[in-house]
């Protein structure tokens, strides 16, 4: 019994004191600081951050310099004619006249008959300079001249108004067929007018006017096929040898006719105008 106990107590100690020597040899005690290792490599670039907030209003820059002149616009449409004036202070009068003499003109009166004649007759050559010469056709308030020159549509309005005159506006029907007997005449086929299109509507649509920014006033001389596409097509017009108006692209080089007012002068007198030569 003895011997037994003995045993377990031996058997105890030793266990205790593998298990302390277990624990010992398994335990690390922290060393001295060792040196500083080498630096590494960069690292990838990390995630682009959100947006910060906007910063302050910099202060306004210094103005830049003028820039080049700009093109010329296109000319834009005749005004509206303006209000006649009101009428002047009349002017001093004159110093009276001396007294005339009276004269016996029986015997000047065959002077004065002859006078009328040679009048008339240079009425006549003036007549056809004016219509065989020149080529122009006249009524009571205006002439026109066919101008064989072909050019687009503000071009040809530019060269009517370079001569004094505008591109010719058939107002009435008696017009229209002068105009119309012109272009027949001259052996061609068609011919710009002064009409062009009006600026479009809000619907859509667009109507024609005449150059002078007077309406058509039920004038209009559309074929049939044209009359149908007149409120919708906005190119300019060109009237035919037969009298009627057709639409036409305004970039397209052509005759036109111009007009110009007869200028009154004293006694009743009128004169052509100025620059009417082709």
């Amino acid at each position: 019994m003895l011997r037994l106990v003995v045993l377990c107590v031996f058997v105890a100690i030793f266990s205790y004191v593998s298990v302390s020597a277990e624990v010992c040899t398994s335990a690390f005690i922290p060393g001295a600081k060792g040196d500083q290792g080498e630096i590494g490599d960069d690292g990838d670039q990390g995630k682009l951050g959100k947006n910060g907030p906007p910063g302050l209003l910099g202060v306004p820059g210094e103005s830049g310099l003028k820039g080049e002149v700009g093109h010329t616009g296109k000319m834009g449409s005749t005004g509206d004619r303006g209000d006649k004036g009101d009428k002047g202070l009349d002017g001093p009068a004159g110093l009276k006249g001396k007294t005339g003499t009276t004269c016996d003109c029986g015997r000047y009166r065959k002077v004065v008959g002859q006078l009328d004649v040679n009048v008339g007759k240079l009425g006549n050559a003036v007549k056809f300079v004016k219509n065989v010469v020149l080529g122009l056709r006249e009524t009571d308030e205006k002439y026109y001249l066919l101008v064989k020159e072909p050019k687009r549509f503000r071009e040809a309005l530019m060269n009517c108004k370079l001569r004094g005159g505008t591109l010719a506006m058939p107002k009435t029907s008696n017009i229209n067929r002068l105009m119309a007997d012109y272009v027949s005449q001259a052996g061609l086929t068609r011919v710009y007018i002064g009409v062009q299109p009006q600026i479009k509507h809000t619907d859509g649509t667009s109507s024609h006017v005449y150059v002078d920014s007077s309406p058509l006033q039920g004038l209009a001389s559309w074929s049939q096929d044209e009359e149908l596409q007149s409120n919708t097509n906005s190119s300019c017009v060109e009237l035919l040898s037969t009298g009627t108006w057709a639409h036409v692209e305004c970039e397209a080089t052509m005759f036109f006719i111009c007009e110009f007012p007869k200028s009154r002068r004293r006694g009743g007198g009128r004169g052509a105008p100025a620059s009417a030569s082709s």
